[in-house]
């Protein structure tokens, strides 16, 4: 006959918090083993695109894992996309361009009059 598990919480509900996986113990019990949840990759906030080199952990376990694990060695490394990072410098590049043209502009119609 199949052995009977009793819950070791309170908890008797199939829920998202409640996940547990059923596990044989050295003396031949079966006994529920509750599952922590995961957390999700990290994703980009301009593009939406999961953050690779980037561990999924929890802020507590955050706290304890090396910096190498959390970042990546790149301007907001870490934060943004490879390509949110390319979009930004050149926006930055070309807002500089413009105001280049805008003064070179300026002075050349400042010259005519």
């Amino acid at each position: 006959m199949v052995q009977r598990i009793t819950y070791r919480r309170r908890l008797s509900y199939n829920t998202k918090s409640n996940k547990r996986k059923t596990v044989r113990t050295p003396g031949g019990k079966l006994v529920f083993q509750y599952l922590k949840k995961r957390p999700n990759v990290p994703k980009c906030p301009m593009t939406g695109v999961r953050l690779k080199g980037v561990r999924p952990a929890t802020n507590q376990e955050k706290m304890r894992m090396s910096k190498r694990l959390k970042t990546v060695s790149r301007a907001y490394g870490g934060v943004l996309s490879h390509s949110a990072v390319r979009e930004k410098i050149i926006r930055a590049f070309l807002i500089e361009e413009q105001k280049i043209v805008m003064k070179v502009m300026k002075a050349q119609k400042g010259k005519k009059e």
